[in-house]
């Protein structure tokens, strides 16, 4: 069985642990800061390796990933001739995502040019494009409230819809930022683009900053949280990506007793007018 999202899942949910303090504290080294524990509990769900001991971890994950990236260079990770995942902490059940200076992607391109050399290279052979998986956590007071995996052509627009926003402003917005003497992305916000894409989920802010609704927001008349005190799990893809995925693993995800998969049909976020059938996996805390 390969290293995917739908046995990432079927591992979280049998790894049944969720205090992320506790969790570093007993299978890593040396991880302190909350969204790095995030980062490696991921890692851990995706490699298998949450009862792997603490000194096999890295080896572990060389034979499971092709690039593990850094906080300023996106993506987090890529799983080997496989999917990127971007990994995001929040502290507030439905706040919006801060994506900095990168506006949302469908997919990783390899002509991003917010991607490192490295990364491009990371496995030897030219590639264009990867599906991308953002993966959102909220955490309080180190527990992992709920995790939400999304792909991200459920999520985001195609580039051309980001960058027809933002480049055509980009040098303008610079130019008024130099002229009032303010530091670019790190300054008071002097205005925004609200709707930037056809969900209407993306706002621009005059700064250089990017934000989009969270998942939970934007699909919550899928996603509920019925009990705040329990984790819960939501994960949300297409269906021709979830069939593309070996038939063994998910029959393991579908036959889970703790594990929902349900066929719903979302808005497709280029053309909210069609949709899209796709693949909601849940899981609560018993």
């Amino acid at each position: 069985m390969g290293n995917n999202i739908i046995k990432a899942i079927t591992n979280i949910v049998n790894f049944g642990s969720y205090d992320l303090k506790d969790y570093a504290s007993k299978s890593h080294i040396r991880i302190n800061a909350v969204c790095e524990q995030l980062e490696f509990f991921v890692k851990d769900s995706i490699a298998n390796s949450f009862k792997v001991e603490k000194e096999k971890k890295e080896e572990e994950y060389s034979k499971v990933f092709s690039w593990l990236g850094n906080q300023n260079h996106p993506p987090d990770m890529i799983i080997k001739n496989s999917d990127a995942y971007e990994i995001k902490k929040i502290e507030s059940q439905k706040s919006s995502l801060a994506l900095n200076s990168s506006p949302p992607k469908d997919k990783l391109l390899s002509s991003d040019t917010r991607i490192t050399k490295d990364c491009r290279n990371c496995e030897g052979e030219d590639w264009e494009d990867k599906e991308l998986f953002y993966v959102i956590g909220h955490t309080k007071s180190s527990k992992l409230k709920y995790i939400f995996f999304i792909q991200g052509t459920c999520y985001a627009a195609s580039h051309e819809v980001y960058h027809k926003v933002h480049d055509p402003i980009k040098k303008d917005v610079e130019s008024v930022l130099d002229l009032l003497g303010l530091e670019k992305g790190k300054t008071t916000e002097i205005g925004n683009v609200k709707r930037v894409d056809p969900l209407g989920i993306t706002i621009l802010r005059i700064r250089g900053m990017w934000h989009i609704q969270n998942p939970i927001k934007v699909y919550e008349d899928f996603c509920n949280i019925s009990d705040k005190e329990k984790f819960h799990l939501f994960a949300l893809l297409r269906k021709e990506k979830y069939d593309s995925f070996p038939k063994e693993d998910a029959k393991e995800l579908e036959n889970h007793p703790e594990i929902s998969v349900k066929d719903i049909k979302i808005k497709d976020p280029n053309n909210p007018a069609k949709m899209v059938e796709a693949k909601l996996i849940t899981s609560v805390e018993k």
